[in-house]
This record gives C-alpha cells, sequence and structure tokens, in this order.
C-alpha cells in the first residue's frame, strides 16, 4: 500500500507550471507601465530644454529652428516625436508629442501620444 503522505509528489512543479503565464503576464505590463512613465518624463524633459532655448534666441525662425532643435536632441534616438514651439507676449511654450513603445524602444508605438508641456518666460538682453 502506498503511502498517503506522498500523493501529493509534484503538486508544487504542477503549480508553478500553472502560474507561470500569470508570472510573465505581470512581468510583462510592469515593464509597460515603465516605458509609459520613462515617455512622459522624457516629454517633459525635452519640452522644457526646448521652451529654454527658445528664451536664448531672438523672436523669428531662428528661434523656432533653436527651440525644435534642442526638444529633439534630449530625445534618444528610439523615441520619436514631435517639438512645437510658441511665442505669445514674452512667454516661449514648447509642446513635445512622443510616442510610447510597445515594450521595445524603436519598435510600434501605441495609437495615442504622449504629450509635454513647458514654457518659459523670454529673456530681455540690453
Amino acid at each position: 500500500m502506498r503511502d498517503p503522505r506522498r500523493r501529493d509528489d509534484g503538486q508544487v512543479t504542477i503549480e508553478f507550471l500553472g502560474m507561470t503565464p500569470l508570472i510573465i503576464l505581470t512581468l510583462v505590463l510592469m515593464w509597460q507601465f515603465v516605458l509609459l512613465g520613462y515617455t512622459y518624463t522624457l516629454a517633459g524633459n525635452a519640452a522644457d530644454e526646448a521652451a529654454r532655448a527658445g528664451t536664448e534666441v531672438p523672436n523669428g525662425g531662428a528661434r523656432q529652428a533653436a527651440c525644435q532643435q534642442a526638444g529633439l536632441d534630449k530625445l534618444p534616438d528610439a523615441w520619436s516625436g514631435t517639438v512645437e514651439c510658441d511665442t505669445a507676449g514674452g512667454y516661449v511654450t514648447a509642446t513635445v508629442k512622443l510616442e510610447v513603445p510597445v515594450l521595445f524602444p524603436g519598435a510600434i508605438g501605441f495609437p495615442f501620444d504622449v504629450e509635454g508641456h513647458a514654457g518659459a518666460v523670454e529673456e530681455v538682453k540690453d
């Protein structure tokens, strides 16, 4: 007759194999939330840099170019986006729109954009 204490041999292995897909899914979702948060951070930082660069250049086309270039320079190659700059009433604003990558930066992105906004007061130079 079999020992009744030995009836659950291998039970931990079976339970682990059953939980493995749930563990992997949880890790993938956590990673995706990290990428989403990092994209928000990148958008905000790029907008800050773009607005700051826009205040250092006299008004006109050069300001737009400097603002956009400064915003794009602060983005890693894997994150694609656009930088829009505007000047009104002595205030320079920048809006950066970035695509949130799906699992791997530089691959496909979600169909929505993350936006970062920033503004800075124009510097008066004598």
